[in-house]
């Protein structure tokens, strides 16, 4: 049975994770998490890690991530940000979502920095057209 699907953003990158009942499997784009590299599943075990530490319980549902946009870095963190929101919910316990703001406050808070939109008349962002005296 669905319970509810919970969203993360980073960047540009859209992670929709799904909870299913089960025990505790975490698959990211149709992989289990076991066959990414190693930093990539330390990020997505950061969570289910501090959910252990603070509750002690085991995990009765499944995680199923799908992204898509950006870039992997971006995919990964939007990723652990639904699995962090997911826990806080699935849990409903405050020193959960304590514990996740004292260790990372991006695990519970997405974050909004985007790339700044161009000015109209100039080449970039922030450089100005250099103009000649002589």
């Amino acid at each position: 049975m669905t319970l509810k699907i919970i969203s993360g953003k980073r960047k540009s990158a859209v992670a929709k994770l799904r909870l299913v009942d089960g025990s505790g499997q975490i698959t990211f784009n149709r992989l289990p998490v076991e066959e990414l590299n190693l930093f990539h599943k330390l990020a997505l075990l950061e969570p289910m890690k501090i959910y252990q530490r603070e509750l002690g319980d085991a995990l009765k549902h499944d995680f199923q991530i799908n992204t898509k946009g950006g870039g992997a870095e971006g995919q990964i963190q939007a990723a652990r940000l639904a699995i962090a929101k997911a826990l806080v919910h699935v849990s409903g316990s405050d020193t959960l979502k304590k514990a996740f703001m004292t260790y990372d406050r991006n695990m519970i808070v997405p974050d909004v920095r985007r790339k700044e939109a161009y000015k109209p008349g100039d080449s970039k962002a922030r450089s100005k057209r250099q103009k000649s005296y002589r």
